[in-house]
């Protein structure tokens, strides 16, 4: 396991859609940050209400969408909880999300691009709020970084340059950490 979620074990409701998060999100009173793929933002929330906007995101050089696996590029949609934050990355500083979380695990299973094994290892995790499994073809290590030693213009230029990551720039990336905890919700659409 990559890391604990702490007392997030009991934001799973057994009743609800895979994935949901109940006491996160636009009306709790926690912060959760809301990557808005359109508005090419991340945007720190306080219930419904903006408390800070990053602009000039970059995500994966496949843009944004259901990620089908390791690999693709792609920056998953969904509903996220930050798993694990490591402030020496290479890009900086890095946000790990417990990606992939159930949505994708059961679309997995039902396409047979995992076995059961592997999607009772993502669902007991996850259920049990730790980081799912990294090592799945479904991919893993998706998070919110910065630039780190990388070229600063790339970002500047408004091109996706991640492997299925959202970016900011090095100072959006300092300016955000103080407000992260691990559990945090990060929602992605």
């Amino acid at each position: 396991m990559v890391g604990s979620l702490g007392g997030c074990a009991n934001t799973v409701d057994p009743q609800g859609p895979p994935g949901e998060l109940k006491g996160f999100g636009p009306g709790a009173l926690e912060p959760w940050l809301l990557v808005d793929t359109k508005k090419d933002a991340l945007i720190l929330m306080q219930g419904g209400k903006p408390v800070k906007t990053f602009s000039r995101i970059a995500v994966g050089s496949s843009g944004v969408g259901v990620k089908s696996g390791r690999g693709d590029n792609k920056t998953p949609l969904g509903v996220f909880r930050v798993g694990w934050i490591n402030d020496n990355s290479r890009f900086k500083r890095f946000i790990g999300l417990d990606y992939p979380n159930l949505d994708y695990a059961n679309r997995a299973l039902r396409s047979n691009r995992i076995d059961a094994l592997t999607y009772e290892r993502i669902r007991q995790a996850w259920s049990n709020g730790y980081t799912p499994p990294q090592d799945t073809p479904l991919g893993g290590q998706i998070g919110i970084h910065g630039i780190g030693h990388g070229n600063p213009g790339v970002h500047d230029a408004g091109i996706n340059w991640t492997s299925g990551c959202v970016a900011l720039d090095n100072s959006q990336i300092d300016a955000l950490r103080p407000w992260v905890k691990v559990g945090m919700r990060v929602e992605i659409r």
